[in-house]
């Protein structure tokens, strides 16, 4: 696990560059390892791996990482080999308010030094093309009773620098058009999992070492908006700026 990828996460998210090896790898740093790079010819048209492999391919061309759990058994050292074990725990179709929906499951384990470091479950949630006449659901309104809260804006460059950092080629990360035009968003979108990241910086900072962390994403972000992050207790999560809860978290 190089730790020149850690530090450049490190100052990615305004933090200094610290980290070197032998140090344990900050809770969720362990997305910018293990990439699965694939040639142009097997990606789909978001930018993404095609589907087929370990996640089935169930029709349905807009994938969103809808949320998470991890649990956090040891820790992993920089400067040290590890292996990445996933399966596809669950892939089923359903039909939703807003039309089919598809919901995979994986389960990624972390192994180091002969022993499960990091076990996290990954929720995937594939939909169909948005359709321009249909009313948009409208989500959540997130508490303001916090007791701790911190203000983050998320630029294009930071963005691309995450994207490239994790190698997620989604385009709706830093293609503005392809977010707009083709899967209906407003602007960019913030990482489901770069909230996620600051979100347990924030845990780990109040709380101590994780032993576990989940995560909801509820309501995307976009990158013209300034999020709210919010602690109350061992209860996370992101405000937008019109008071809509864009994820929930707990510690």
């Amino acid at each position: 696990m190089d730790p020149a990828r850690a530090r450049a996460m490190q100052v990615a998210l305004g933090q200094a560059a610290t980290l070197a090896a032998g140090d344990p790898l900050p809770p969720f740093f362990h997305q910018l390892y293990f990439w699965t790079p694939e040639p142009a010819e097997r990606l789909g048209r978001d930018g993404h791996p095609k589907v087929g492999g370990v996640i089935p391919d169930m029709g349905l061309p807009r994938r969103m990482w809808a949320g998470g759990r991890l649990a956090f058994h040891a820790p992993l050292r920089l400067g040290v080999a590890a292996e990445r074990v996933t399966v596809c725990e669950k892939a089923e179709r359903k039909e939703g308010r807003t039309g089919p929906l598809a919901f995979v499951t994986l389960r990624h384990e972390v192994w180091q030094g002969g022993a499960a470091c990091v076990t996290e479950w990954q929720d995937l949630v594939y939909r169909d093309d948005p359709d321009p006449g249909a009313v948009r659901p409208v989500p959540p309104v997130a508490a303001a009773d916090e007791e701790e809260a911190v203000e983050r804006s998320f630029d294009a460059t930071l963005l691309f620098r995450y994207s490239a950092l994790t190698f997620n080629g989604h385009r709706i990360h830093y293609d503005q058009p392809y977010a707009r035009e083709v899967e209906g968003y407003d602007g960019l979108v913030v990482h489901g999992p770069l909230l996620a990241q600051h979100l347990m910086l924030m845990a780990e900072a109040a709380l101590g070492p994780l032993e576990t962390f989940r995560f909801r994403a509820t309501s995307p972000l976009m990158h013209h908006e300034v999020g709210m992050f919010c602690r109350k207790g061992r209860t996370l999560w992101v405000r937008g700026p019109d008071g809509r809860m864009c994820m929930e978290a707990e510690a």
